[in-house]
């Protein structure tokens, strides 16, 4: 579900960002409004952005090899941290460049009811591809809140997709609000402040986004109510205790699950075997994601309190 929703968000921000940065170039062509050009280069950058996303998902799916034995489902993260590279160079940089530029050069705008058309359109198609992330990520974001999700997700397509969609709607209504200000008051200084706002907001978004995907790259282990759900379907049978446990997300889709448990004294090495099995089941039922799991059988040594 999870790769399917990712792939149908980013196709829809990617269509709806190629569509939007010509129709921003174009504004920008006849009025001028520098808040229109770092609006157009900010969709040039989701626009790029969505496709190193899909090449991410491609990749990933590559099979195994002795040198990488746990495969490449990490390429989707990767992708992802460029993506938060790209949104703060080319989108956030950029458009603070352009706005101070803009104000120590101002410049009249020409036909700026071009540039507002324009936006109001952006903010429609934006508006769909923003729904569409909001739709497929309530398929899997389960009962925590929207900044939880972000935080917790280990699908990074999603987030990256919301963030993206989420500031881009802002910055449309940034650059409004500077277009607007501009024709109202004959100055446009407020041009270059809409700029300035729109480059400090892509900012943020792209440290989010970076600290983020900078997380699953080095490796993050089972969300809390996953690593409770583990713990529990462990024990059972002849297992008599959860020793110890480390996990850690190969990819999106791939966990390892890697414990030492406590079995009971004297088993014959084929019950241990058929209890190890035994409790590999009873946790990829409980955990969908738990791919490779490695099970260390041990005695319990737990001090007597008696």
């Amino acid at each position: 579900m999870s790769a399917g929703g990712g792939t149908k968000a980013i196709l829809a921000a990617l269509a709806a960002n190629a569509g939007i940065a010509l129709a921003k170039f174009v504004g920008f062509a006849i009025t001028g409004a520098s808040s229109m050009l770092a609006e157009a280069v900010h969709s040039v950058a989701d626009t790029s952005n969505q496709g190193l996303l899909l090449l991410g998902q491609r990749t990933s799916k590559r099979r195994a090899t002795k040198e990488h034995p746990f495969g490449f489902g990490r390429d989707r993260y990767f992708y992802s941290f460029i993506v938060a590279l790209m949104l703060f160079t080319l989108g956030s940089a950029f458009a603070i460049y352009e706005g101070i530029h803009k104000l120590q050069h101002p410049e009249p705008l020409t036909t700026p009811i071009v540039a507002v058309i324009i936006l109001v359109v952006a903010i429609g198609l934006e508006g769909y591809s923003f729904r569409t992330a909001i739709v497929e990520s309530r398929k899997i974001k389960g009962d925590v809140s929207w900044w939880g999700f972000i935080r917790q997700s280990r699908t990074p397509e999603l987030p990256v997709v919301l963030l993206e969609d989420a500031g881009a709607l802002l910055g449309l209504v940034f650059a409004l609000f500077g277009v607007g200000l501009s024709v109202l008051t004959g100055d446009p200084y407020w041009d270059a402040i809409g700029t300035l706002m729109i480059g400090a907001l892509l900012g943020v978004i792209a440290i989010i986004l970076i600290i983020e995907m900078k997380s699953l790259l080095i490796g993050e282990g089972a969300t809390p109510p996953e690593l409770d759900r583990i713990s529990a379907a462990i024990v059972g049978g002849r297992v008599q205790r959860l020793i110890h446990i480390r996990t850690q997300y190969l990819g999106p889709d791939e966990l390892l699950v890697a414990a030492k448990i406590a079995l009971e004294p004297g088993l014959p090495l084929t019950d241990v075997a058929a209890e190890i099995d035994a409790a590999e089941a009873r946790i990829r039922e409980a955990v969908k994601a738990a791919g490779l799991i490695y099970l260390e059988p041990d005695l319990d040594r737990t001090p007597s309190t008696a």
